[in-house]
């Protein structure tokens, strides 16, 4: 088995470990679905098959399905124990999202996805193939966090020469470059700071949703204590602070 399939293998194996502490401490990741269902609700996408990539514990299709009363969404995820927090009622389906998308019986009029993107390889790749798997005129609404997130981290590293242990993220042109400019409809840039006293407890909410997982080796404790030394404190108020930088999109097919 490739290293890109080891890393595959490796998240999905912790967001199951992560999927009971999943909702308690994915803030962020409930904002940023709200959001995007938000301007989904305001482009008045047609009825049909919707469908959560990378669906999690629900956040986005629970979003979208409120502010669509009547519209089902399907949920996928590679991870079972993900999809077994989702509600007993909801429409789910386990699939996994680093291959083709599956068949199913008629063609999506909205593929949404929300803090998915990154994890999987070439992902401006993959959103060429999500739009093609839409029907005429169908949309495609994602949201991830890009090249960009992080500066402190980063910047502590460089100065400790520690190495940073947090995953590379897309660069967005990158990512735009298999997109036609005359299909985005939308791009909005979200920043959001997670504060805390400390590294460990700044760095605890990525541990506890399962985005911890890296292709570095595992640092020391006195290189983690090194790190929080070097960290910047740019307001002078004790409290450490990681920026993270989410982009949403909505494109139409």
């Amino acid at each position: 088995m490739d290293s890109v399939s080891n890393w595959g293998d490796k998240v999905l194996s912790r967001f199951d470990q992560s999927a009971q502490n999943y909702n308690a401490s994915a803030t962020l990741q409930h904002a940023v679905a709200v959001q995007l269902a938000n301007h989904c609700r305001q482009q008045h996408m047609p009825g049909g098959l919707w469908v959560d990539l990378g669906s999690g514990t629900g956040h986005l299709a629970d979003a979208l399905e409120t502010r669509h009363p009547g519209q089902r969404v399907l949920r996928v995820d590679g991870s079972e124990a993900m999809l077994r927090q989702q509600p007993l009622s909801a429409r789910t389906q386990q699939w996994d999202l680093r291959g083709r998308l599956p068949r199913w019986p008629e063609a999506p009029s909205l593929l949404a996805s929300s803090f998915c993107l990154h994890w999987l390889p070439s992902p401006g790749q993959v959103i060429r193939h999500w739009l093609n798997q839409l029907a005429p005129g169908g949309w495609l609404a994602v949201a991830l966090p890009i090249e960009g997130c992080f500066p402190q981290w980063h910047h502590a590293a460089e100065i400790t020469g520690i190495p940073c242990t947090a995953i590379t993220f897309p660069k967005i042109k990158a990512l735009l470059q298999w997109v036609g400019a005359d299909q985005i409809r939308l791009q909005e840039e979200m920043h959001y700071n997670a504060v805390a006293k400390s590294l460990p407890r700044l760095l605890k909410p990525l541990r506890r949703v399962g985005a911890d997982c890296t292709t570095q080796p595992s640092l020391t404790v006195r290189d983690w204590r090194k790190l929080q030394q070097a960290w910047p404190d740019l307001d002078g108020d004790g409290q450490l602070r990681l920026t993270w930088v989410i982009k949403l999109m909505l494109i139409q097919r």
